[in-house]
């Protein structure tokens, strides 16, 4: 009998799961790649993850937010509540708009080249 219903709690929560995904990556769908970077550069981003969203080693642990960012809900949660080396930053600070715009933009950024491609490097 408890195993009926430990199925369907399961997929209770699997489903909440799948709606948290669907609908955090939703508010990102509809930000805004050109904003975004002009919001990177507005709130001090570029300074420790540079403009492409590399980092280093010095700034930010080689923490790297491009390409590939982690996805938007972790991003975010991640960006509202750190309490590592880099501030958290409250909406007030940061509005929702503008991170969703953030996030657009690090999409966009493409993956470098292969070290394999740039001829002087194989020398």
């Amino acid at each position: 009998m408890k195993r009926p219903m430990m199925h369907a709690g399961m997929r209770l929560l699997l489903a909440a799961l799948a709606a948290g995904l669907l609908f955090g990556e939703r508010a990102a769908l509809g930000a805004s790649a050109e904003k975004g970077r002009v919001a990177y550069v507005k709130h001090g981003c570029w300074g420790c993850h540079g403009f492409e969203g590399q980092g280093s080693v010095a700034s930010s642990a080689g923490k790297v937010l491009a390409p590939d960012p982690l996805p938007f809900e972790a991003f975010a949660a991640f960006v509202r509540s750190t309490n590592r080396t880099m501030p958290p930053y409250s909406e007030t600070m940061l509005p929702n708009e503008d991170l969703a715009d953030i996030y657009a933009f690090l999409q966009t950024i493409p993956k470098p080249k292969d070290y394999k491609s740039i001829p002087l490097l194989n020398q």
